[in-house]
């Protein structure tokens, strides 16, 4: 039977002790657009070493968990680099216009039994659903 599983749980483990420790530390959610938002529009200009420090974090821990690991990282991506811009560009639109990432409203809001995290959380995982069959299956780009 095949154990790759353990990875995810591994990694859900992480990130929601992460998130823990952040509410824990700071008294704020820790929704990776919000973090990264402030940043880019200023409004967290007294913030941004912390902020930093998160994202390089964010970029980081793949990096050396591969290395602890001795894996690769080989994933199963599209080498089309027009459809990861517009992925890019339109998960960071869909943030913003949700108040809200799939850490803040997922990780974060379902733990503490929000009736909007629960919400936007489903309408992620839907519409994620419907792009990956529409981007597959019908327009063959994936």
């Amino acid at each position: 039977m095949e154990q790759s599983f353990i990875y995810g749980l591994i990694g859900g483990l992480i990130i929601g002790s992460g998130a823990a420790l952040y509410l824990l530390g700071n008294g704020r959610i820790m929704g990776a657009s919000g973090i990264i938002g402030g940043l880019a529009d200023g409004s967290a200009r007294s913030e941004w070493r912390e902020r930093g420090l998160f994202i390089a974090g964010l970029i980081g821990a793949p990096w050396l968990a591969l290395l602890a690991l001795g894996q690769t990282g080989e994933t199963h991506i599209t080498s089309n680099p027009a459809v990861l811009i517009a992925a890019g560009l339109l998960v960071g639109f869909g943030a913003r216009l949700a108040n809200g990432c799939t850490s803040g409203h997922g990780v974060c809001g379902i733990s503490r039994l929000s009736l909007r995290g629960i919400a936007a959380t489903g309408l992620y995982l839907m519409a994620g659903a419907i792009s990956v069959y529409a981007f597959k299956h019908i327009l063959g780009v994936i």
